[in-house]
């Protein structure tokens, strides 16, 4: 699955990057997760260090969302 290359895709993953990136309570695995936006859909994909982390990440992925299309949530939580 790759990038959309719409210039609506591009800024919502751009968008939703730069405010993962501005969370002090994410953890550096958090940070690198994979955003891929296609037709305004964001799907997330990577590890994450605890189940909060992953609810995090998708909760700003929903707010990013356009027209809240929807998140398709694939976040890996590495630590139980």
């Amino acid at each position: 699955l790759d990038h959309g290359s719409s210039a609506a895709d591009v800024e919502t993953t751009a968008r939703l990057r730069k405010q993962i990136m501005a969370r002090q309570d994410l953890s550096v695995s958090a940070k690198n997760v994979k955003v891929i936006t296609v037709d305004g859909k964001i799907t997330l994909r990577g590890p994450v260090e605890t189940e909060q982390e992953r609810m995090v990440v998708y909760e700003l992925a929903q707010a990013a969302a356009p027209n809240g299309l929807g998140v398709r949530n694939q976040l890996e939580v590495i630590r139980r």
